[in-house]
């Protein structure tokens, strides 16, 4: 099994030592909800006397089973668009579906997996040790399949835990948030974020770099990582979107160059106001004569942006609209 990171690693174990059928991780992306999730139910599965007070000992075999995603007495409930990313199978008639072409995968989690999911909570288990269900991310539930979930929260069965995993509880209904214990995601500090992300390969330059980029969430710098972006890529970001230049962002999806566009207007704003910036350096950013006013617009204007970012619109044409904005609002006059 993969190590933990250290902070996720003394969540876990704190959290393992209380008691509770159901949790909540809440918190911004980035700061290992599905890792500290993954943890608690491997270590409540795990055969190992000491799993409840040091962790899963990833080496019985359940540990086994749940490293290659076979457990029998877990249940994932993920939109199949994330089941697939993290390796996790599907159904089989969702394959069957999805392999004929008769639909795409599911970016929510769907009505038919929530009902899965009850069934199981009813079932024996298999190993002994009870049963796990892990929800992420669990703000991808519709209302029907939230509520169908809620049913299950009120009057669980006597062997079952869940842990539901959201970077976004707000959008939650209050009745699920209600029925689970709540864990706040802790943030690393930063020196203990930067040595483990050299540990994922890393140089020290860039792990200090994309780590200020990602906003001090060490799982978003491996996702940036993996995106082709580097210390060298943030530093001429501002000045490629000074530019107008769509090709500079060409590989990113277009909720990454949002997210991109959004940090930069940021600390633009931050900039003006001689506050603390906290994405880019400021050697990196232009000296604009744009107002605060024309800033914060375009600031909205990429939050709605991002509420539609994965909507099948022509890719190409979205980056040029993006940038094209960039490029006219930055080199605003006063």
């Amino acid at each position: 099994m993969t190590e933990l990171a250290p902070w996720i690693q003394k969540q876990s174990v704190s959290l393992l030592s209380q008691q509770g059928h159901a949790w909540l991780l809440q918190g911004p992306s980035g700061l290992g909800q599905y890792n500290l999730a993954t943890s608690m139910v491997s270590a409540w599965l795990c055969e190992s006397e000491t799993a409840l007070t040091q962790g899963a000992c990833g080496q019985c075999g359940s540990c086994h089973a749940l490293s290659v995603h076979t457990h029998a007495d877990l249940l994932v409930l993920m939109p199949e668009t994330i089941l697939l990313e993290l390796g996790w199978p599907l159904s089989e008639k969702a394959q069957s579906e999805i392999d004929n072409k008769t639909r795409k995968p599911s970016k929510e989690i769907r009505i038919e997996a929530m009902r899965d999911a009850i069934e199981f909570s009813q079932r024996t288990n298999a190993r002994g040790k009870g049963k796990a269900v892990l929800v992420f991310p669990a703000e991808r539930m519709n209302h029907v399949t939230a509520n169908a979930l809620l049913k299950t929260l009120e009057e669980p069965p006597g062997d079952v835990k869940f842990v539901l995993a959201t970077e976004a509880a707000h959008q939650l209904l209050p009745t699920i948030r209600s029925r689970c214990l709540i864990h706040t995601m802790t943030w690393p500090i930063e020196s203990e974020a930067v040595a483990w992300l050299q540990a994922q390969g890393l140089s020290i330059e860039d792990a200090a770099s994309l780590l200020k980029a990602a906003g001090g969430r060490p799982d978003e710098v491996l996702k940036q990582r993996n995106l082709g972006q580097s210390m060298q890529w943030w530093a001429k970001f501002p000045k490629a979107m000074m530019a107008g230049d769509a090709s500079y962002c060409s590989e990113l999806p277009p909720s990454e160059v949002i997210d991109a566009l959004q940090k930069l207007c940021h600390d633009l704003l931050m900039l003006q106001t001689q506050a603390s910036l906290r994405y880019f350096n400021e050697t990196d950013l232009p000296k604009l004569k744009v107002t605060s006013a024309q800033l914060t617009a375009w600031f909205k204007r990429l939050s709605q942006a991002a509420k539609t970012s994965e909507h099948p619109f022509n890719t190409g044409l979205m980056l040029e609209a993006l940038c094209t904005e960039a490029r006219e609002v930055m080199n605003s006059p006063a």
